[in-house]
């Protein structure tokens, strides 16, 4: 393993502990985030079943630095929870853990009320990968939609996020329906639905390997285990850029090396 150097501007973490407040802490999934800059890749997996528990991605949009206080956006979303504002304040423990604390639908109750909620999270080492000790790529991209116009009615996209941190990988796909409607104003609004997500979770030992690999198409997700041409170099390097990834274009959102 290696440690995560200073200048990172990446953060790796296992979830400890879950609790709803009136309820007692536990943690019954394999639960990890990577973060990436400004964007981040989260998937929990329940350790008794192997299914998803939830799949998320999008953009970190830090709100403020004390009390550190972070807004996610779901840009994918097996939840389907995409219009809820996932906002969380993050306090620093005694043992070097990080407690989150904040509100979200609670979907086991009846009409799926705001509850309060404490996360403990674990900054984990970064993993040593294919690029030796003390140094590595971490990346997130998103599948590009495409034009997809701008007139109302429902469109179909399939959304994929990619991530990697050193030796861990991390790929979560989406097909979602967007529905565009105007308002009476007559802007355009888009409410957006969710299918199942298939997950791949791989981890660099001597070489690349599955840790998961969950739901319908988890088989045709990419994999570092195929590699990635071109991955790092050129367009890679730079947000905001297109790369081709086994036929697919994404967009770079973050990239660093070290």
């Amino acid at each position: 393993m290696a440690m995560n150097p200073e200048q990172s501007n990446c953060r790796f973490s296992k979830r400890i502990s879950f609790r709803w407040i009136s309820g007692p802490a536990e943690e019954k999934t394999d639960t990890i985030v990577m973060s990436v800059k400004d964007w981040y890749v989260d998937l929990r997996i329940e350790t008794e079943t192997g299914k998803i528990d939830w799949a998320i991605a999008g953009q970190r949009i830090v709100e403020s630095q004390d009390p550190l206080r972070v807004t996610f956006s779901h840009e994918l979303d097996s939840q389907n929870a995409f219009e809820t504002v996932d906002c969380g304040t993050f306090v620093p423990l005694p043992n070097g853990n990080d407690l989150e604390m904040g509100s979200m639908p609670r979907h086991d109750l009846p009409g799926s009320p705001d509850k309060e909620y404490e996360e403990v999270w674990q900054g984990l080492p970064f993993r040593e990968g294919p690029e030796g000790p003390g140094k590595g790529l971490s990346w997130v991209l998103e599948s590009d939609d495409g034009d997809l116009g701008s007139g109302e009615g429902e469109v179909t996209v399939t959304k994929t996020f990619i991530g990697r941190i050193w030796g861990t990988y991390l790929a979560l796909s989406q097909i979602q329906t967007h529905t565009r409607q105007k308002t009476p104003s007559g802007d355009l609004v888009v409410k957006k639905s969710g299918a199942d997500v298939s997950a791949r979770r791989e981890e660099w030992g001597s070489g690349w390997s599955e840790k998961y690999a969950v739901g319908e198409t988890a088989g045709t997700l990419p994999s570092m285990m195929a590699g990635l041409d071109g991955e790092g170099e050129g367009s890679w390097r730079t947000p905001g850029e297109k790369v081709e990834v086994q036929g697919k274009t994404y967009i770079v959102r973050a990239f660093e090396q070290i």
